[in-house]
């Protein structure tokens, strides 16, 4: 049975909420890191690079589901917590059609552009035929990857975030064990890997969609709807910053190649390469706590529920930092044996790569601050403050500081330049929390209590 939002949700209660989102985005996380270890492991690290130098731009075409999914799932909670199911179906139709339209488009774009962008990124000849190789057989299933997204956010507002959890471990074991099998076994190198993933990609997006095609006993089915620009217009808006994230990060994460490729080469790439990968994992472990907790603010806040607005926030702050000090302490014990895992057969990168990962890691203590703040801003159906966030953490501190630090600092620049960014993040995403408490009703006076609206 579907999970009921009105309620008032414990820390056990929370957690269980949300275990299933945060489950869900490690499990992504590590199958895509499979896909890293087959071909570091088996095809080598010249194209274990190309994988990593064209993968930003595939996860920009894709940042579309994050934002229909993310911002849809804000704009129907919020509309079930006013008591208006059926709009609440018709916007979430609406929303997934359109998602898979732009799907298809996204994929035409990226099989004609893929090759100049490779060479715009630096691929030097022996990578540019794999990055083209891998990245436009990924195009074939990229609508699905689109709807995978957007279904992660849309399962917890449906009330079924272990469903949602059931479709991905079920596309992340069929990714992994293909990989071995296509890549390990076969040696079909890049190939192998991209197909691979194309078969995880359909089953992630295509199960939720035949699941609420059908009649399901969640709170959301997919039916009859009709073309609402305004209800669009305020999803694009809710998910803009989920949207911005995702493309920030790609473009970042090119720079840090381009940077890293003028001045360690190959191995400066396969170093980053392995990190983002962690990252991944210890990201995904406040992404999914924000993506499990958003709809549940959202319904709050339609049902003008403010002192449960207030409860969910105080433990979302909590979980995110006592989140940020064990990962820290993970990040600098494990180090050693989590890159001996992809690189350990090259000493010299193996070093290298262990270096700036503890370096890196001091990001840990601080970006789940300002990832929390910009989805409770999404979850209040505030996308602009949410976007703010976003845009501000990524493409303005973090692009400045990974060009202006390795000036000062040489190569520790760029891997500490993550830490100041997130640093500059959390200064704005308190300014943010201060200024709009009193709106929304999350930072009372003591004079003025709130009342327990049920």
């Amino acid at each position: 049975m579907p999970v009921s939002m009105d309620k008032h949700f414990t820390w056990v209660e929370l957690l269980k909420f949300t275990l299933p989102s945060i489950v869900m985005f490690v499990f992504t996380s590590l199958y895509g890191i499979v896909d890293g270890l087959c071909v570091s492991n088996f095809a080598g690290k010249t194209a274990f690079a190309a994988v990593n130098l064209i993968m930003p731009p595939i996860m920009i075409l894709s940042t579309v589901g994050f934002m229909f999914g993310t911002g849809g799932s804000a704009l129907v909670a919020k509309t079930r917590g006013e008591g208006r199911d059926e709009l609440a179906n018709r916007y979430f139709s609406l929303i997934v059609y359109t998602a898979i339209v732009l799907g298809f488009i996204l994929a035409i774009v990226g099989i004609i552009t893929l090759e100049p962008i490779a060479y715009f990124l630096g691929a030097n000849d022996d990578m540019v035929g794999m990055c083209v190789l891998y990245g436009r057989i990924i195009m074939i299933s990229l609508p699905c990857y689109v709807l995978q997204y957007v279904f992660q956010s849309f399962c917890v507002t449906a009330g079924k975030p272990t469903f949602g959890l059931i479709v991905i471990v079920i596309a992340g074991c069929a990714n992994m064990i293909l990989d071995v099998v296509f890549v390990g076994l076969l040696d079909w190198g890049v190939a192998g890997a991209a197909m691979a993933t194309n078969v995880s990609e359909i089953l992630g997006g295509g199960i939720p969609l035949i699941y609420f095609f059908r009649k399901n006993k969640s709170f959301l089915r997919l039916g009859k709807t009709s073309f609402m620009p305004r209800a669009l217009g305020k999803t694009c808006v809710n998910g803009l910053s989920e949207m911005m994230t995702s493309i920030a990060m790609s473009i970042v994460s090119m720079l840090y190649n381009f940077q890293l490729m003028q001045v360690a080469g190959e191995n400066g790439v396969a170093a980053y390469g392995v990190i983002a990968y962690v990252v991944l994992i210890f990201a995904a472990i406040f992404m999914g706590f924000d993506m499990g907790s958003a709809p549940l603010m959202s319904y709050q806040y339609g049902a003008k529920n403010k002192i449960e607005m207030k409860s969910l926030l105080k433990k979302g702050l909590i979980y995110t930092g006592v989140g940020g000090v064990l990962m820290f302490v993970a990040g600098q014990l494990l180090a050693g044996l989590i890159v001996d895992v992809f690189v350990g057969y090259d000493a010299e990168l193996r070093d290298f790569t262990v270096h700036g990962f503890r370096i890196y890691a001091i990001a840990f203590l601080l970006m789940g601050f300002s990832m929390y703040g910009s989805s409770f801003f999404t979850a209040l159906n505030n996308g602009v403050v949410s976007a703010a966030i976003s845009f501000l953490r990524t493409l303005v501190f973090e692009t400045s500081a990974v060009i202006v630090l390795p000036m000062v600092l040489g190569i520790d620049g760029i891997w500490l330049s993550v830490s100041v960014a997130e640093l500059a993040a959390l200064v704005v995403t308190v300014a943010f929390m201060l200024g709009f408490g009193p709106k929304y009703g999350y930072w009372h006076s003591k004079k003025n209590k709130p009342r327990l609206i049920t």
